[in-house]
């Protein structure tokens, strides 16, 4: 129940950093059942609780509903400059994109729902869902970001289709992309989740794939709970920016390059 908080928490905050904003106060939504023990909402709470102190925030209070299933979240108030912001549509032609976390974790947490994930893998997962992306955005306002979102349910191609609006396109290096090895393991086994799927089939039709293996396309359409930043930086200035975000300790890499719109949005190559 603390790491559900944890995630929970995480999943949250993220929207305030994907905006380059910082986190001020934050309400827990909580629906739970009267029948459960009150120390499982308590955990969770504390989970919750624990991220939003170290994000910087104060928690403000919440809300609670008796529900015959646990669910909770957070809404999150912050504060950014307006002049500032970050937007998920305003890359450039040349941009490089840039990814701070891992993908993989909706195709590990589906298999370890059924037993076919190990403790280890289930753990890499775990800490990269509760792994803030506050990190990440404090030190990518030290360059100019042109465009930032965060990589959650819509999978690493369904939030890229939103950065590329109608008049751009996006070429991506598949073997480039950070990924838990075990995910590509569980996707080559066919353990692939339903909001893959969905992804698949939303924006499937904009995504042109060379040579690239069925797990990698899983992937890529991969639900992320608390997944990390995408950012959209000039050339000049992302591998500096690259390697700050490794210096902390983040498995961050250069995904990707914003061109001029062509016949397909999103071109993923085996490079």
């Amino acid at each position: 129940p603390y790491t559900f908080g944890q995630i929970a928490a995480a999943n949250a905050l993220s929207d305030i950093y994907a905006m380059g904003g910082e986190v001020k106060t934050a309400l827990n939504i909580v629906c739970f059942p009267q029948s459960s023990d009150l120390n499982i909402l308590g955990e969770i709470m504390r989970g919750g609780l624990e991220k939003v102190k170290e994000a910087g925030g104060v928690l403000a209070g919440g809300h609670s509903i008796d529900d015959t299933d646990v669910k909770y979240g957070l809404s999150v108030t912050g504060i950014v400059n307006p002049n500032k912001i970050y937007s998920n549509n305003t890359g450039k032609a040349g941009d490089r994109l840039i990814l701070t976390k891992r993908l993989g974790v909706g195709i590990i947490c589906t298999a370890a729902r059924i037993g076919e994930a190990d403790e280890d893998t289930l753990n890499e997962a775990v800490d990269s869902m509760r792994t803030l992306n506050k990190y990440a955005c404090d030190i990518s306002k030290k360059y100019d970001i042109h465009a930032c979102t965060d990589i959650t349910g819509f999978g690493f191609l369904g939030h890229l289709m939103e950065m590329m609006g109608d008049d751009k396109s996006c070429e991506v290096y598949a073997k480039q992309i950070p990924v838990f090895e075990a995910a590509k393991a569980l996707a080559d086994e066919f353990l692939i989740t339903a909001g893959g799927q969905r992804n698949r089939n939303y924006v499937g039709e904009n995504v042109i794939f060379e040579d690239v293996p069925f797990a990698m396309e899983e992937i890529l359409f991969d639900p992320q709970t608390s997944g990390g930043l995408l950012l959209a930086v000039g050339k000049e200035e992302a591998d500096a920016l690259l390697n700050e975000l490794k210096e902390a300790g983040m498995p961050a890499a250069i995904v990707g390059e914003i061109r001029e719109r062509e016949n397909t949005a999103i071109k993923v190559a085996d490079k």
